[in-house]
């Protein structure tokens, strides 16, 4: 069920960068005598250190801050006005993050909860959340967003959000894609990244592989995907992910080797999409996932018959895939998150960058070798 909010403003916590949702709600009128220069003289502070109670309270003890807000309260001030400030200051003390899935998606998907714990941690600004998922088209939300810059998370070449932030002229940096020329991104290199995974398989004696796909296309793909029809995706970090395992396999002399993709990165979906594989495919002795959601799919329709029966891999390195001791490749997700939220703050305000002097950053991956990978049983 699609959610009555369009976006949400989440704000990081001052003292330890954890994201904090926050609930707006009109601000009492302060009473004409209610001044910082006031409040200053009953506490015996500086007029600054009134204001850092309120903008920078990690400046201040939590007994000196309890003091000033106390004496404010009595007064009915409740801070600074956000909009005289932003007047003053020119900046909106917000950052608009467009999503690649729907809103929901960001507070149950381990990976996105990771990337936004990490851009909250390297930033002073509140986030707009902006969902681009499939089937949201309101551009509208990126026109009207009130913010310093956009960090866009994963989102297609084409999607119209993310030609809207560009028609903004804001400062902006791409996370996992489009990885275009031009424009400050951060990433890792998906196809090198799979690679130890799907050569896990191989060495294991596998030939009979199959992959379960997270969307590769933009617009709504269930089933198979042929090998040439890979070209055409244009969500390039799951084509990369399929290449690069292709690639391994390919290397080993395996070039039969079926993939069905999933719209939805969910574990109803993905346990279907284990259906449709193992199904048509029921010689299959090994399945190389895309996302550690799929894998997790693959445990919940084929359950015990893992490892001994099918070996399974994933991509990602959730806490949840792990517990089960799943074989996959941990990305750094907070990393990445804390690395864009520092490349963004320090483009907002700076000047504009020279032409091929565009920062990016391609972050490591970690192979992590669990306990989801056999030897194919004999006679298979």
């Amino acid at each position: 069920m699609k959610s009555d909010f369009n976006s949400v403003q989440v704000r990081a916590a001052p003292a330890r960068g954890e994201p904090t949702i926050v609930a707006m709600s009109p601000r009492p009128s302060p009473a004409t005598n209610s001044t910082l220069a006031s409040i200053a003289a009953e506490v015996g502070v500086s007029r600054t250190t009134v204001s850092n109670a309120y903008n920078r309270p990690d400046q201040l003890s939590d007994e000196l801050r309890a003091r000033i807000l106390a004496a404010a309260a009595k007064r009915g001030y409740a801070g600074p006005n956000p909009t005289a400030r932003s007047l003053r200051t020119r900046r909106a003390g917000a950052v608009g993050v467009v999503l690649t899935e729907h809103l929901h998606y960001a507070f149950e998907d381990r990976a996105s909860v990771d990337f936004l714990a990490g851009l909250a941690r390297q930033t002073d600004f509140s986030l707009t959340l902006i969902p681009a998922g499939p089937g949201e088209n309101n551009p509208a939300l990126i026109t009207s967003a009130i913010v310093d810059g956009f960090v866009v998370y994963s989102v297609p070449a084409g999607d119209p959000h993310l030609a809207e932030v560009r028609v903004r002229g804001l400062p902006l940096v791409v996370c996992d894609q489009p990885a275009g020329k031009g424009v400050a991104y951060v990433g890792i290199d998906d196809a090198a990244a799979i690679a130890p995974a799907a050569q896990a398989l191989v060495d294991a004696g596998h030939t009979r592989i199959g992959i379960l796909a997270k969307r590769l296309f933009s617009f709504p793909r269930n089933g198979h995907v042929r090998r040439d029809e890979l070209a055409q995706a244009d969500l390039h970090v799951q084509r990369d992910r399929v290449s690069g395992a292709l690639e391994v396999f390919d290397a080993a002399g395996i070039t039969d080797v079926p993939i069905v993709a999933r719209h939805f990165n969910d574990r109803d979906s993905a346990a279907d999409g284990a259906r449709e594989l193992i199904a048509t495919h029921p010689d299959l002795t090994a399945v190389l996932c895309t996302t550690d959601s799929m894998a997790l799919g693959v445990f919940d329709y084929c359950g015990a018959r893992i490892p001994h029966e099918l070996s399974v891999t994933g991509f990602d390195g959730i806490e949840s895939a792990l517990n089960l001791g799943l074989t996959t490749v941990d990305q750094p997700n907070v990393a990445k998150g804390e690395a864009a939220g520092s490349m963004l703050r320090s483009l907002i305000g700076a000047p504009t960058p020279r032409p091929g002097n565009t920062p990016r950053q391609i972050l490591p991956t970690r192979f992590i070798p669990g306990r989801t990978v056999a030897a194919p049983r004999r006679g298979d």
